[in-house]
């Protein structure tokens, strides 16, 4: 069950056939036209999006939602919360029903000052990986934000709760450095709640903000974080392609 602090509410559900039971609003994740639930289906925890009340009979917003799952539907990623089915709730109306996820987002974490070395790796690597997923297949998306990132509570994997509302053949310019400036800020944010000071990734911060910045997109912005470049890559491949044709005329003397 995901995690419930006294700002999230209890909902009486109407149920009959027992299938749904235990549905609380969870306005930590709300979004402008969502509402985020989590809920038993057959005894199993799930989560649910739906629209809000104000736009859940409006044609436009019901054409959004379902828009939103199609593409959603089609993504698969360990580090992206998956969505399993788009289904009439009592109380709630049709929703997205995605995986549970059984923990703390990162404005949460960073509220309650929890921050831990092992979330920085997961920015580091997780986070890096799910968005080089999201535009190679195209995504349009809502930005990322300290509230749409979710670490679960063992292991502390990240996962993205909200990732897209739309599929395109590619993706602007606008759309692939909005995705570098929302890492920047997410990343700044969180060291700036450290404890500690890391210089390196403070410095790549501070470039994702910077308009003038080099990463064109996410593979260079990883390049970076991973303290490599892409000459070095390209001189290794040269060096290695170099070795192998040695090893193939040595071969056939």
């Amino acid at each position: 069950m995901s995690y419930i602090s006294k700002e999230e509410k209890k909902i009486p559900i109407n149920d009959p056939s027992g299938k749904w039971s235990d549905l609380t609003l969870l306005p930590e994740w709300e979004e402008k036209y969502y509402d985020v639930y989590t809920v038993r289906k057959h005894g199993k925890w799930i989560m649910l999006k739906a629209l809000k009340p104000e736009y859940k009979d409006d044609p436009k917003y019901i054409k959004m939602l379902e828009k939103e799952f199609d593409t959603r539907y089609n993504l698969a990623h360990p580090n992206i919360v998956m969505v399993n089915d788009l289904e009439d709730v009592p109380g709630v109306g049709m929703a997205i029903i995605t995986d549970d996820v059984y923990g703390y987002s990162l404005r949460r974490l960073i509220d309650e000052k929890r921050l831990t070395p092992r979330i920085v790796r997961r920015l580091k690597t997780q986070l890096l990986d799910a968005l080089d997923y999201i535009q190679e297949n195209h995504i349009v998306h809502h930005p990322i934000t300290p509230e749409t990132i979710i670490f679960t509570e063992y292991n502390e994997n990240l996962k993205l709760i909200n990732v897209g509302y739309d599929q395109t053949d590619s993706l602007s310019e606008q759309d692939t450095q909005a995705d570098i400036k929302a890492y920047g800020h997410v990343l700044a944010e969180v060291l700036d709640n450290l404890p500690e000071s890391i210089p390196s990734l403070r410095r790549i911060a501070n470039k994702c903000l910077d308009k003038n910045h080099p990463y064109r997109n996410v593979m260079n912005l990883r390049l970076d974080v991973e303290r490599r470049s892409p000459r070095t890559i390209y001189l290794f491949l040269t060096l290695l392609v170099a070795i192998v044709l040695l090893l193939v005329l040595w071969l056939i003397k």
